[in-house]
Parts: C-alpha cells; structure tokens; sequence
C-alpha cells in the first residue's frame, strides 16, 4: 500500500508556519501533532473549527494519525451542524475558540507547550479517508464528496507546480481564507504543507490586517486572497511588502482587476478554478488571456449532463457547476455559474437548499431566494420574497441566522 508524508520539508529545523513573527519548525509541528492526537477523543469524525491556521493543520494532521475524517461543511450553523451529527455517528467538534457544545460536543485544542520529544514520522496511505466535503445538494441536503489523503496530496503538488512555487523553500502563504472549506484547505494548508513552504497561521480580514501579516513574516511573500480582499486593497493608498504571487479564487477577476493588481504590486495575479466536488481543477493569469488550463494530471471532456473533469488529483469523475466552453481537453472558457449556485465571499450553495431553510421557519407560509443578474457595475445582492403574515423582518433575519451562512444575508 503506497503511502505519502503529510510534509515536504526535508529537515526538522525547516520553517512550516510563521505566527505574527514567531517561525515554527518542523519539529515544533510534529511534537504538537503527537499532544494533539494524544487528546482527541475516540471518534470517526470530527469538525475542525480552529480558527488559528497552523492548529487547523495541526488538527488535520492529529485526526489522520488516528484514523479519523474531518467534515468540511460549508458553513457551521447549528440547523446543519445537527444534519450532520444525524448521519455521522459521534461527531465532535476541535476548536481554539469560545466554546459551545450546544449541537455537537467541542474539544479544546489542548496547550502543546511541553518540552518535545522524539520525531514522530507523519505518512498516511494514499487511500486513507481523510476529508468529506459537502454541498448544499439539488434537494437542499448536505451532499458528501469524500477526498483521500492521496489525491489531496498529489493535488496539492500539482499546484505548486503550475504556480511555479516547486522547491521555493522559503515561500511563505498568507491568506485571507478560512482553511475550514476547499480553497482554504488545497490553496493555504495543504499547498504549503506538501510543497514544503510555510503558512501564515492568521487569517488577516482588513487592509491593514494583511498588510501587517504579510510584513512580520520573512521569504518570499504569496498573498492567498479573493476578489472581495484584492477590491479593499486597492481601494488603500497604502504600499504591500514584495509580492512572489497574489492568488486569487471563489469568484472570476475581470482583467482590468487583474492588470491593476498587477501594477500596483509588481506580482503576477493567478486564479484558481474549482468546485467542492472535483476540488480545484484549473489556474490561469488572468491577464493572459480568458483561458483556463488544467492542473496536472487533470483532463476534461464533454457528455451527455455537462463538461466533466477527472484524472490526477480529482477523486472522482465530476460534472462542472458553471457552464464551460471546451477549447481541448486541457483548456476551457467560463460562461457563469449554473443558474441555481450562488457563490459570495467564497461560500456556496444552492438556492433549493436557501428555500427549503426558509421554508421551515415556523411562520413561513411561502417563499423563495431570488438572484439578480450581475450588473456591470455595483454590487448584485440575494433576495428572498417571504410570505410570513406573523413574523416581523427582524425575527425573519434572526431565524435564517440559525440556518444558513451569515454570507448569503
């Protein structure tokens, strides 16, 4: 059975995550992955909530040395956090922040400031379980897509590679993403950790944030951000330490956003391409042109329901959300999203699962989620018409708040 180590670093003393200015080395790494494990309860699955990136993959880590799966739903509401507890028997939740065990029962990351012991050698089979992402489904019901530890690696090496990032030892990622959801995951924790680069362990919010984060760290600087982080940057008077790459995804950059990125920081701008069921499937540089290339090992091809993508890291043969034009099987254009996806700061979901959360809200005679054409210009908001004679707009907002992402309100 053929195995792949969680690390690409070669050596203990390598840096593989910087918090504020503290490097932390390998070393440090493998001695709070074995506290970690040592710690987790006895369980299947579990629900990483770590805010701090570098305890996500410390946990990440931690969960596969014992054999279990972390579930990567797309958001943490408590309606879908109880789906979830309903069809994954035992599920608890890790977390390094405020504790709440009202749906499922949460573990602290425990304190790993103990004096470090031997090495522990970190390798997994490649067919070993090792994460289950969800989309919100046709039916409005969380849909799994399972991801081995092998192609999650093999995906993460792949990406180095068409990013130019292979052998860049002293590469470091800062991101503005959460690693709980597939872009956060592949693209600032696993692209580092198997491409032998070092994290950022923050998840830096606002301009100045990133601007902090991307200073304290030493090496060569790759921003991993969003269309919403790249706009706020812009719109600052103020000057970024040196860029290698800004990376960009959760929603196409026009070319003109791209070129002024660009210029403004002397970086090249790349974009990454996925969707929850295939993972990320594609990179272009956004000002060269509209095309977007296959990672390696990938290919695509079109049938009967749609353009599919399958091959190298993709687990399983996947039929593209958006609708694409195939130039040849390494190459396609993107159209726009399939009518019933919405997709907004990086989360996303369908709207049959938006209408069906409305829809039980006890009030809710009727009602559905509507969304706008994108304008040229502004910003497209959801919408949502509720016929609820009894309930006032504000119990309405506080009900959904319950139940679906704080990004689709």
């Amino acid at each position: 059975m053929s195995a792949t180590p969680f690390l690409g670093h070669q050596e203990l003393s390598a840096i593989v995550a910087w918090r504020g200015r503290e490097a932390l080395r390998v070393a440090d790494f493998l001695h709070d992955v074995a506290v970690v494990a040592d710690a987790l309860p006895a369980r299947r699955y579990l629900v990483n909530l770590c805010s701090d990136r570098y305890r996500f993959a410390v946990g990440l880590a931690a969960a596969l040395s014992r054999d279990q799966v972390s579930l990567l739903p797309p958001t943490h509401t408590p309606e879908l956090l109880r789906t979830l507890k309903q069809g994954y028997a035992g599920l608890y939740a890790l977390s390094d922040g405020a504790q709440s065990a009202d749906v499922v029962e949460t573990f602290v990351f425990p304190a790993t400031a103990a004096a470090p012991g031997a090495p522990l050698e970190l390798s997994f089979p490649d067919s070993q379980l090792a994460a289950i992402a969800f989309t919100s489904g046709s039916t409005g019901q969380p849909a799994p897509h399972p991801k081995s530890w092998g192609r999650l690696a093999f995906g993460a090496v792949g990406e180095a590679r068409a990013l130019g990032l292979t052998g860049v030892a002293d590469a470091v990622l800062v991101a503005t993403v959460p690693p709980q959801h597939m872009y956060g995951l592949e693209s600032s924790v696993l692209l580092a950790l198997r491409g032998g680069l070092a994290l950022h362990a923050g998840r830096p919010f606002y301009p100045a944030d990133i601007r902090a984060a991307l200073e304290a760290v030493a090496g060569e600087r790759v921003l991993v951000t969003t269309p919403v982080h790249l706009r706020a940057l812009l719109a600052e008077e103020g000057r970024l330490p040196p860029l290698r790459l800004i990376l960009s995804a959760t929603a196409p950059l026009s070319a003109a956003l791209a070129a002024e990125s660009e210029a403004r920081y002397g970086a090249p701008l790349h974009e990454i391409y996925g969707f929850t069921e295939a993972g990320m499937v594609a990179s272009r540089r956004t000002t060269q042109g509209p095309q977007w290339h296959a990672l390696p090992g990938v290919r695509l091809w079109r049938e009967t329901g749609g353009v599919k993508a399958g091959g190298g890291h993709v687990q399983t043969d996947a039929v593209f959300t958006d609708v694409v034009e195939l130039e040849d099987a390494y190459t396609f254009v993107l159209h726009g999203r399939s009518a019933d996806l919405v997709n907004i700061a990086g989360k996303r979901t369908s709207l049959a699962y938006l209408d069906q959360q409305l829809a039980s809200i006890e009030g809710v005679e009727d009602g559905v989620f509507f969304m706008p054409d994108e304008a040229a210009a502004g910003i497209t908001r959801l919408t949502a018409f509720v016929v609820a004679p009894r309930l006032s707009r504000e119990a309405l907002l506080s009900a959904l708040r319950q139940r679906i992402d704080p990004a689709f309100l």
